[in-house]
Parts: structure tokens; sequence; C-alpha cells
């Protein structure tokens, strides 16, 4: 995800990083060399390129403009969701390191044992939550932070933040098989999973199910055949200014295009998606300092105006 201040008006035209237009600048390049070559045949040779009236030009242009807000507004709902539910997740292990507080004080040594063991699990979870939803992701710290016992179950598991969350699930019915917390303390605690698993549900649900196949592809078709057919309804009217407004609107359309793949997939590593190594990062930090720990990295922080 980009993080940076915004920039001054002369900046703004000079920005790379962050902006699609790396992802569009061949489409836009071919639609202005079109365009050249339209003009030019038009002015050469009229009776093989003649004017076309640009009124459809306009109606198509605002109906297309119309579909393709109604997609990326789609794409924007999917990203926003996203983001609520690690901002959720967040909340929910802070809650988790708060509510364990009643284990430690308890005397027994089991108690105080099962405390560090249901936060590291956290930990795990939240790590492991990054490779899952972004698959290709390194699980070094996932594992770095997981009890040998449970790695090969972790490995062959399809589903290994599932089975963190029961093996968290686990641990606080065998504390309370033991009566060392009480039905409400477990109630307490199990509801604070419960909103870990809701989490893991929301953002399996995003990444496997994308905006409609048929709809993304009727709004490309019709975007890339609007800005090729465009420099024939104004080779006529605009002459050698065509290629530099068919141009324009190429880099309108295709920018928005390519804005709204973007955000359809919220956990992917395009500049624009979500930071979800940053996250999990951030829950490990505020769980390892609940549990007492001193030697802390710095909170994630962009490199490059870059968070990922």
């Amino acid at each position: 995800m980009i993080v940076r201040d915004r920039p001054s008006l002369l900046k703004l035209f000079f920005i790379l990083r962050g902006s699609v237009i790396q992802r569009i600048f061949p489409q836009v390049l071919f639609v202005f060399a079109l365009s050249a070559g339209v003009v030019w045949s038009h002015q050469a040779f009229p009776a093989m390129v003649p004017s076309v009236n640009s009124g459809p030009f306009a109606l198509l242009g605002i109906a297309l403009s119309v579909f393709l807000g109604f997609r990326n507004n789609a794409c924007y709902d999917r990203w926003w969701e996203a983001r609520k539910d690690w901002g959720q997740l967040i909340f929910v292990s802070r809650d988790l390191a708060r509510q364990t507080l009643l284990l430690d004080a308890r005397e027994a040594d089991g108690v105080n044992n099962a405390r560090m063991r249901l936060i590291n699990l956290a930990i795990v979870f939240a790590q492991t939550l990054v490779c899952h939803l972004r698959p290709g992701s390194e699980p070094d710290k996932a594992l770095k932070r997981l009890p040998q016992e449970l790695l090969p179950a972790y490995k062959a598991s399809r589903n290994a933040p599932d089975l963190l969350l029961r093996e968290i699930g686990a641990i606080l019915a065998g504390l309370r098989a033991t009566d060392r917390i009480s039905d409400i303390q477990l109630m307490m605690l199990d509801s604070t999973v419960g909103r870990m698993s809701a989490v893991l549900a929301a953002c399996e649900r995003i990444r496997n199910t994308p905006v409609p196949f048929g709809y993304t592809l009727l709004l490309h078709r019709t975007a890339y055949l609007f800005c090729f057919l465009l420099p024939f309804g104004f080779a006529d009217a605009l002459g050698w200014a065509t290629p530099f407004v068919t141009a324009l609107v190429a880099y309108t359309f295709f920018g928005l295009d390519a804005l709204g793949d973007e955000l359809e997939e919220p956990f992917g590593t395009l500049p624009n998606d979500l930071p979800i190594v940053a996250l999990a990062d951030t829950i490990e930090i505020n769980m390892r300092e609940a549990l007492g720990e001193t030697d802390l990295p710095e909170l994630p922080k962009p490199k490059d105006y870059m968070l990922m």
C-alpha cells in the first residue's frame, strides 16, 4: 500500500510509484500511435478513412464511465471490507492478550504457561493468515513461534489458520476441564476466538469470491473497443490534437480498469493492495509486548512509500 503525504501540484504529474501508468503505458501509447495513423490517413486519403459522427462516442463514453464507476465501487468495497477485517483482527488479538491476564492471576505455573501458549498461537495465527491469503509468502515468521509438536499437523493441514484456532480452543477446554478457569471465563475467551474465526472466514470469502468474470470481461472489451475506435470519431473535428485527446481518454479508462483489478484482490502484492505483512507484524509486536518482552522491533514503516 502506498503511504505518503499528499504531493504538491507540480510533483503530482511526475509520480510513478503507486500510479497505474506503468501497467497501462503500452496501451496508451498504442492508442496514441493509432490515433496519429488515423489522422494522417484521414487527411491523406479522405475517401478511404471518412469522417464519422462523434455523437455516439460521447453517449458511449458516458455509459462506459458509469459502468466503470460501478465496478470500481464494487472492488473498493472488497478492499475496504478486507481492511476492516484486519483491523478487527488487531483489536481481537489485543483483546485476547488482555483477557488472558486472568490466567496470570493464578499461581499455578501451568496456567502461566497456558497464557504464553495462547498468545504465541495468536501471533502464529496472524502470520499464518498472511501466507494463507497471499500464496508464495514465506512462512518463516509463523514457524518461528509455532510449538514443535504442532509442526507435522501444521504442514499437513489445508487450512493452517483454522488448525491454530482449534488448538487454542483445545487449550481453553483443557483449562476448563481442570477448573483453572470458570464457565464465564471460558465463554469470554471462546467468544474472542470466535471473532478470530469470523475474520478468517471473511478474508477467505473475499479471496475466493472475485467480482463476476462476465461483468469484468464486458467492461474490458468495451473500454478497449471504445478507445481504439475513438480516433475515427474525432480525426476530422480535432485534427492533430486527436492523438493527445484520445491518449488522455485511454489513460482515464484503462487506468480505472487497472485500478479496479488491483482493488479486487486486496491481499496481493501490487502497490495499492493491503499491507497485511505489516499488519501481522504489528499484531506480533503488540502481543509480545503483552507477554512482557522488551527486545522488540520497531513498528512497520513504509520503504520508498511502500508498506507491504
